[in-house]
């Protein structure tokens, strides 16, 4: 006879996003595993419904979307400066109140939009746990600004006051989650409590990118035969994801590899985007890169600067070798001179030699 005074009633969670990040996976994930969530985001119902989350698990803030999409449009780079304390701080106190009538064990909300929010519970007896999808923001802003006057372009950053938001949000926080070792290593560095900090590395549905044998065949006879081996890059061409050094790699090396990018180009980086030494792609739906990792031989990602980059996860997949720096989760998947290497920010010829 089951003892039904012995389970536990179900906890309950409420995930806050302004966006869409890897929450929707994250609470598709946990009612399967028989949680209560409650998503509050500012994309539509329909939207979170196409990743497995029932609409009525969700509670959306769709003004606060069309808003920032249409502050992006109109202002462009300076929507980041003009507009986002307006909409982070209307975000954060718009999820208080709809919180305030729930009934939640924890709150798991994303770095940025936490503030008001975490003072609002702060007497409830709920668990608050705060996400923080990068590095440490002052290490963050610290490898932008290097990486601005390396390059000579002015580039998005963490602003002042986002700073000081941010490192708020870490002291009023009773946990802190990052999604690599590198990013746990700058809150350390940072000085935030080891103990206050978990390092949840995200996950990927591996299969869906997982190399056949037949694939694993035809890239071995591609390498036999002496073509050029062709270099995947998926992601975001920028100067925060190495793309000086990815121009510079792909320039010293053209004739005996191809190189393809496969994303979004940042406006900065038009200028490299020129040079015409790699084959741009833009960004693909999530499921349909699977194709271009089959064609590739190996995987570059020179960044500066990454939370996680769960690219990585899909290239190793997809059998290839990959070569990355640190600043990523690349320390914690990869196997130096076994699957990939592991090579310096800022060093070309470390990834040429």
């Amino acid at each position: 006879m089951i003892n039904t005074c012995s389970i536990q009633p179900p906890l309950k969670i409420a995930i806050v996003v302004h966006g869409r990040f890897h929450a929707f996976d994250l609470a598709r994930e946990l009612i399967r595993q028989g949680a209560q969530v409650t998503l509050l985001t500012n994309y539509p119902k329909y939207t979170a419904q196409e990743f497995g989350i029932p609409k009525s698990n969700v509670i959306n803030c769709v003004w606060h979307g069309v808003a920032w999409r249409l502050a992006e449009r109109v202002a462009g780079r300076r929507a980041e400066l003009v507009f986002e304390p307006l909409l982070h701080r209307s975000f954060s106190k718009w999820a208080a109140r709809k919180l305030s009538s729930l009934d939640i064990n924890a709150v798991h909300v994303f770095s940025g939009v936490a503030e008001e929010l975490l003072l609002s519970i702060c007497d409830r007896t709920v668990v608050k746990s705060l996400v923080r999808g990068s590095a440490h923001i002052r290490t963050q802003a610290r490898l932008l600004d290097e990486e601005r006057s390396r390059c000579g372009q002015e580039m998005d950053r963490p602003t002042t006051w986002r700073i000081a938001r941010e490192e708020r949000e870490y002291g009023l926080a009773d946990m802190i989650f990052v999604l690599s070792s590198f990013a746990q290593r700058s809150f350390e560095a940072e000085g935030v409590s080891l103990e206050k900090l978990r390092s949840v590395p995200l996950g990927s549905e591996l299969k869906r990118f997982r190399a056949s044998k037949e694939d694993i065949e035809r890239r071995c006879a591609r390498i036999m035969a002496g073509e050029p081996l062709q270099v995947l890059t998926v992601g975001s061409f920028s100067f925060r994801k190495g793309a000086l050094d990815l121009s510079e790699i792909a320039a010293k090396l053209s004739g005996r590899m191809k190189f393809r990018m496969v994303g979004d180009v940042a406006s900065n980086a038009l200028r490299l985007k020129r040079e015409r030494n790699i084959e741009f792609i833009s960004r693909q739906p999530q499921f349909s890169l699977s194709s271009f990792y089959r064609e590739a031989d190996l995987f570059l990602f020179p960044t500066i600067e990454d939370g996680y980059a769960v690219v990585l996860s899909q290239a190793q997949a997809a059998g290839l070798p990959i070569l990355a720096t640190p600043n990523c989760a690349a320390p914690d998947i990869l196997l130096d001179n076994e699957n990939g290497w592991i090579l310096p920010i800022r060093n070309a010829a470390a990834f040429i030699a």
